[in-house]
């Protein structure tokens, strides 16, 4: 890190104590942005980067809501509007046991560059809450998405926040968040909500967008080096969204997949994943992978291991943050693998990046290669502003164009600043610069 920036760093640690995940992730893009100082003066004068490690608002709110039982429960509810100086706040909402102040300001944190580097008027924010969706009724998770709109609406706005899905959040909760909102306001504003159904304003492929962007920015990353995904062998990690999505498409760009994951174990099949079957079983019966095997006997379950033992060509994280440590990279590079696609936040460890930077591998990361949910949800608002409705063709073409311009800034902005083929590198810096210069336009604001 340059040595101006170790006590910003210092201040950010002292100011948000044990928010480990945020600490990573504001480190990860200081240890980048050090060779931007020297070339602008300026955002030093401004304070650029203390003022970009804050965030401009932090609402945290009590959760109430009943069971089918009658019982009373309380969770907490969170929303970081971290950067508007590129446009409204964008960001998804989050509803996992793990949610808390920390991870929900890293996530907000990325979101920020992001978002810059779709190239979209959109700024950076994230929310959720501790409230643990799996195993409830539909009922409940209606319940729980009213009483969470019922305190959030206030902070809501299509100019002003526009919340989307993430972890635990997909159509169906952001349709009661949405009839929440309706009902509250009286207004019917499609484009304060991202991630609904197309049946009342959304977007073809919002679904899809993360998993096809990584994959459309891994095939970029391997052209680059005069690859491509055919015949080479993939995991991914994960078997929600964004990893049956990254699966399907990887698939139709001539990769094979081999194994993908839940908690509790992997699957794998060397005739290549059946993501028909995976979508059966996670999104229709949200059920296991621990079924794949006696619906399609070439496919093997694992038990309480880890997807990353499997020798692959290209690794796909799509599951959580860190879930790619040193160890896990240094086996990853012994079993022969060339690319890593990160289609979650922050996936890999700062050692397991180290680990892959000096075998070599080529690697995305998830700033970069996961903006085409977001860049999608942009879409989404630019078509319930218009009142209009898009193809699915269409949308995928404008999905596939903002993934190949975000590779070609990432790998120029890095030749420029004179790592050639470090993406993560200029993602942060691309992203930055566009963050930077928007806030010094602002004024001190």
């Amino acid at each position: 890190m340059h040595e101006t920036l170790e006590p910003v760093y210092d201040q950010v640690v002292g100011r948000n104590p044990g928010e480990v995940e945020f600490h990573q992730a504001v480190r990860e893009v200081l240890d980048s942005v050090g060779r931007v100082i020297g070339k602008h003066p300026e955002y030093a004068r401004a304070k650029i980067i203390e003022r970009i490690c804050e965030p401009e608002r932090q609402i945290t709110f009590r959760v109430a809501w009943q069971d089918d039982h009658g019982e009373v429960h309380i969770n907490r509810g969170f929303r970081i509007e971290f950067n508007s100086a590129l446009g409204p706040y964008k960001g998804g909402l989050r509803f996992h046991p793990s949610v808390y102040q920390g991870i929900v300001k890293f996530l907000g944190f990325e979101q920020v560059f992001k978002n810059a580097l779709t190239g979209l008027p959109i700024g950076g924010g994230k929310g959720g809450s501790d409230f643990d969706p799996k195993g409830r009724s539909d009922r409940e998770i209606m319940a729980f998405c009213q009483s969470f709109m019922t305190e959030l609406y206030r902070h809501l706005g299509e100019y002003t926040d526009v919340p989307a899905g993430d972890i635990g959040v997909g159509s169906r909760e952001i349709g009661y968040l949405f009839g929440q909102y309706k009902r509250i306001t009286n207004r019917y504003e499609s484009g304060v909500l991202t991630g609904k159904a197309e049946a009342f304003g959304g977007s073809h492929i919002r679904t899809e967008a993360t998993g096809y962007g990584a994959a459309f920015f891994v095939r970029e990353m391997l052209a680059a080096r005069g690859e491509s995904f055919d015949g080479k062998r993939v995991i991914v990690s994960g078997s929600g969204n964004v990893a049956i999505y990254t699966m399907e498409k990887v698939q139709e760009l001539g990769g094979l997949v081999v194994a993908c994951s839940d908690s509790d174990g992997y699957v794998v099949d060397e005739s290549g994943i059946d993501v028909a079957l995976v979508k059966q079983l996670k999104e229709i019966e949200r059920g296991r992978l621990a079924e794949y095997p006696s619906r399609r006997p070439s496919g093997k379950h694992i038990a309480q291991r880890q997807v990353w033992e499997v020798p692959c060509d290209v690794a796909m994280p799509s599951a959580t943050q860190n879930e790619i440590t040193g160890k896990e990279a240094q086996l990853l590079v012994r079993n022969g693998c060339i690319a890593v696609g990160e289609g979650a936040n922050m996936p890999t460890t700062p050692e397991g990046i180290g680990v892959f930077r000096e075998a070599g591998v080529a690697f995305a990361p998830g700033k970069a290669a996961n903006a085409g949910g977001v860049a999608t949800s942009a879409l989404e608002m630019q078509q319930n502003a218009s009142r209009d409705s898009w193809s699915r063709e269409f949308t995928e073409q404008r999905l596939e164009q903002i993934m190949v311009g975000i590779h070609a800034r990432c790998y120029a902005t890095a030749e420029e600043y004179g790592v050639p083929g470090d993406y993560t590198v200029g993602a942060n810096i691309a992203g930055f610069i566009q963050v930077a210069d928007a806030m010094l336009a602002l004024g001190l604001v």
